[in-house]
């Protein structure tokens, strides 16, 4: 009787191990992905892609074309100060591979105007004439695009970079590739690009006239500033 005892437990115990082995080897055998999602989850934000993407805010922003007497206009010896009203447009910032990373800007060429104060609101009414009438022709070419082709540059410090980005130019209709030197900057859930470039009127075909009013002369040069605030 205790031998038959004795060959139960037996029994009882290899049947007790042999299920604990089988469930162990069964949850050894599930995906890393299924055992432990939270994990996993950790694991993709640490590793996954880092690109992150921004729409252009204009209300935040500045985009200025700058002109002494010898620059973009010209009037009874002021200096003048177009800006860029309306634009919209993205950029996305890859910091592990900055060649990766790309701007868009399309500007409402209707919205730009002149905003120095040296002039008088009637002054600046003829010049927005003339600006729009003469030289960017609004109705005909609506808006002046900007697309990059390619990005370089550095990480100088966490979250501030020195890129060169180059692109293609649309102005009135003509395509010419331009580079800008560009100061970005990332904070949490915003990106600062900031820089200035300059353009050969004669390039886009840019009208050099002083018809109307004689307001508006173009020199050669056209050189834009800007200051641009971007958000996820």
């Amino acid at each position: 009787m205790k031998l038959i005892n004795w060959s139960c437990l037996l029994i009882a115990a290899s049947v007790v191990a042999f299920a604990s082995l089988y469930a162990f080897a069964n949850r050894s055998s599930v995906p890393a992905e299924t055992a432990s999602p939270r994990f996993l989850s950790n694991e993709v934000k640490a590793t996954g892609n880092p690109s992150s993407r921004y729409q252009l805010d204009a209300s935040a922003s500045k985009f200025m074309a700058h002109a002494s007497r010898s620059g973009l206009l010209w009037f009874k010896g002021h200096g003048h100060h177009i800006a860029v009203r309306e634009f919209t447009g993205e950029a996305m910032l890859d910091p592990d591979s900055l060649g990766n990373s790309s701007l868009t800007i399309a500007a409402k060429s209707a919205s730009m105007e002149e905003t120095s104060d040296v002039f008088t609101a009637p002054q600046k009414q003829i010049i927005n004439k003339e600006l729009r009438d003469i030289v960017l022709l609004p109705d005909q070419y609506p808006e002046i695009t900007f697309r990059s082709t390619q990005v370089t540059g550095t990480s100088t410090s966490p979250g501030q970079y020195d890129l060169k980005i180059t692109g293609n130019l649309t102005l009135l209709g003509v395509t010419r590739p331009i580079t800008i030197p560009t100061k970005v900057s990332v904070n949490d859930n915003q990106i600062r690009a900031q820089g200035e470039f300059s353009i050969s009127r004669g390039d886009f075909k840019v009208k050099a006239t002083s018809a109307f009013h004689g307001m508006v002369r173009i020199a050669d040069r056209i050189h834009f500033e800007f200051d641009i605030v971007g958000r996820q």
